[in-house]
């Protein structure tokens, strides 16, 4: 099996990075690595699998993020996404939200060491894939290397070889998911302490980077970066991440994209999905840049209702070509 490349990834990101999103940005970017938005156990066993596992080959190298807490299920749900074909298995163990807590899985795990490393030891007998996982460096008022470290380590005796920190630790209570993205403060130096004591696994850092040279700085300390907001309200800067991280300068024009991603829609539409579906992932796409408020105002009237009619995708090129063509600025 080859080995992933993680220097650069686009974190799971709940009712986001779904395989549309993913596509989408596989088109920009031929690089970095994609995680799919938490998927809990119970709508893999229980629900339709096809419907929440089957993606496009298109999107590889890509990640299935699971959400839960029972090892039995954790290993059946991963023995089903290998057969999807999935690159890689990743646990969340860093979702603060009072629903999946009350699920009991996400951050509250971090309090039960022993119970995750129940769960890791089923998941990784239970494939051949990498299991991987992200967490928060702590929670509440518990913030501090000793626990961490320790935690890390168990992580590490279950066989798992690579862990993204999140570097904020989650508020369990009193806060939303929202707000513990902001609110609690990144604390870098704790990741980059941790790797320093963890030489032998990979350690992934991620939460606020925004820029390459961001990327560069972090990149002297960990193994890899993991960004998810920037990328979702920016979709673009995964070409100055191509350029400046992967040293590639082939990358599409923002009006190559937008060609692409029209001819995906037309083509899924047929399958069923509805053109919002799709489009509302590429709402940041000329973020930046002369222009941008025609390209979000054509798709907020047009494109993200829920009977948008797939006709209309035929005139985003031409918007495209009168508002961005003769632009100084590279579309």
């Amino acid at each position: 099996m080859s080995k992933i490349n993680r220097l650069v990834s686009v974190a799971p990101m709940m009712d986001c990075t779904d395989r549309h999103d993913r596509y989408f940005l596989r088109l920009i970017s031929k690089n970095v690595m994609l995680y799919s938005e938490m998927i809990a156990t119970g709508a893999i066993l229980k629900g339709k699998q096809r419907n929440v596992l089957e993606f496009n080959e298109f999107e590889k190298p890509v990640a299935l993020q699971l959400g839960g807490s029972s090892p039995t299920e954790l290993a059946e749900s991963t023995k089903i996404a290998e057969q999807f074909n999935y690159d890689e298995i990743n646990l969340n163990l860093g979702c603060p939200s009072k629903k999946v807590q009350n699920n009991k899985f996400g951050a509250c795990l971090i309090k039960e060491p022993e119970l995750v490393m129940e769960c890791l030891n089923a998941m990784v007998n239970a494939t051949t894939l990498p299991v991987t996982v992200k967490t928060r460096i702590g929670y509440d008022d518990v913030e501090d290397f000793e626990t961490l470290d320790a935690f890390v380590k168990k992580i590490e005796s279950t066989g798992v070889k690579t862990i993204i920190l999140h570097a904020r630790r989650a508020i369990l209570k009193g806060l939303s998911p929202r707000d513990n993205l902001r609110i609690p403060k990144l604390n870098y130096a704790m990741v980059n302490k941790i790797k320093q004591s963890n030489q032998n696994i990979e350690i992934i850092i991620n939460g606020g980077i925004q820029t390459t040279d961001q990327i560069k700085e972090h990149l002297n300390n960990v193994d890899g970066v993991m960004i998810g907001r920037s990328i979702y309200q920016s979709p673009y800067f995964l070409a100055d991440i191509e350029k400046a991280i992967f040293n590639n300068n082939q990358v599409p024009t923002r009006e190559q994209v937008v060609q692409q991603i029209v001819e995906y829609c037309l083509s899924e539409v047929k399958k069923g999905v509805r053109v919002n579906q799709i489009m509302r992932h590429t709402v940041g796409l000329f973020h930046g840049i002369q222009g941008a408020n025609s390209w979000k105002r054509y798709l907020s009237n047009n494109m993200l209702v829920r009977d948008a009619d797939v006709k209309k995708v035929d005139y985003i090129l031409d918007l495209v070509k009168d508002n961005f063509q003769n632009s100084k600025q590279s579309v």
